[in-house]
C-alpha cells in the first residue's frame, strides 16, 4: 500500500514526518532517511491496528506525475 507523507525539518533540526490519511500518525529521524524509515514503520503498526480493531483502512493512493513545458 502506498500514503503519502509529509516531512519538515522543525526549529531543533530534526525531520518530522506525518501521514495526513492516518490521524496521529506522525515520527521523526535525525536524517531524512531515517524519518521515512520511522514512519513506514509507525504506518504498518497503524494498519495493524484497525485491521485488529476491524477498521476502516484508508485506501492506498495511486498518483500520476504529469511533467507541463511552459
Amino acid at each position: 500500500m502506498k500514503y503519502r507523507i509529509i516531512i519538515e525539518l522543525d526549529e531543533d533540526g530534526i525531520f518530522v514526518a506525518e501521514c495526513p490519511t492516518l490521524p496521529g500518525c506522525v515520527s521523526q529521524g535525525k536524517t531524512r532517511q531515517e524519518a521515512v524509515n520511522n514512519i513506514r514503520d509507525a504506518i504498518h503498526g497503524y494498519l495493524v491496528s484497525l485491521k485488529k480493531h476491524n477498521d476502516y483502512i484508508p485506501p492506498s493512493i495511486e498518483e500520476e506525475i504529469v511533467e507541463v513545458v511552459a
